[in-house]
């Protein structure tokens, strides 16, 4: 591995564009998030941070710009390849397997990040080696006490949890959290960002969230997409005191020292 993908940003992104027809979805945005930072992207409904985290996690491709994680370009390869290669990701809307229980999915996702990932799931749930793996998995976001609870049985806040263990599975140099804290209750909402502030240093994490007090209780940087070009990036304190920022999207004042 090159000194660059050593000492250099986990994730890089240079010129990245993306039409649809005429609507410009990402316009020469440039972005980078160091190891083991927070870094919050922000922006109104439709600017484009969505579009963005799938031109990175390789569900979309951008038609034009560069793509790095740790140094190396990814552009050209497929979700599964970028998996491996180190990006987790969690979705908008939770896309765990809500029939299984909460330890069936986190076997599956030990026995992908072992190798084993072919094997039928039966098997695999009384394997104790997967699943061990599985509640060490579990246990990172603290809900290996509901094991055994189907997941449709589970509130909002632990299927988003849960959601956020399968993605640091595979133990990601770099995690994209989409909206992690959306319909979550305020105590739920609180429990997700400790669990967020823990990961800080363990793992690059760009954050896309609509929750302002957690965008700045959280980021170490801030990156502001409007109509799907950066018009900002700084410090949290940075962007609550940018005119330009307030205009577009943080609003009053008071929503700025939020």
């Amino acid at each position: 591995m090159s000194v660059q993908a050593r000492t250099g940003p986990v994730l890089s992104l240079a010129g990245l564009n993306k039409s649809y027809g005429a609507l410009q979805a990402t316009g020469d945005v440039a972005l980078e998030v160091a190891a083991g930072e927070i870094h919050a992207l922000i922006g109104p409904n439709g600017a484009g941070k969505t579009t963005l985290v799938r031109q990175i996690y390789g569900s979309e491709a951008p038609d034009s710009g560069s793509i790095r994680l740790r140094g190396e370009e990814i552009g050209h390869l497929s979700v599964p390849q970028r998996v491996r290669q180190g990006i987790g990701r969690s979705f908008q809307i939770s896309n765990v397997l809500a029939d299984f229980t909460v330890i069936e999915n986190a076997v599956i996702a030990e026995a992908a990040r072992t190798g084993d990932a072919f094997r039928f799931l039966r098997p695999a749930v009384s394997d104790p080696v997967l699943v061990e793996g599985a509640i060490k998995i579990l246990s990172r976001v603290g809900i290996e006490g509901r094991a055994d609870t189907p997941v449709s049985d589970l509130a909002h806040g632990e299927r988003r949890l849960l959601e956020l263990a399968l993605a640091l599975a595979s133990d990601p140099a770099l995690l994209l959290l989409d909206e992690p804290m959306a319909g979550a209750g305020p105590e739920e909402t609180q429990h997700m960002i400790g669990i967020i502030d823990r990961l800080r240093g363990d793992v690059g994490i760009l954050l896309i969230e609509h929750d302002m007090d957690a965008v700045f209780r959280l980021a170490d940087r801030v990156t502001v997409l409007v109509e799907g070009a950066v018009i900002a990036s700084g410090t949290p304190d940075e962007i609550a005191g940018d005119a330009a920022v307030r205009a577009a999207y943080l609003g009053s004042d008071d929503d700025a020292a939020a």
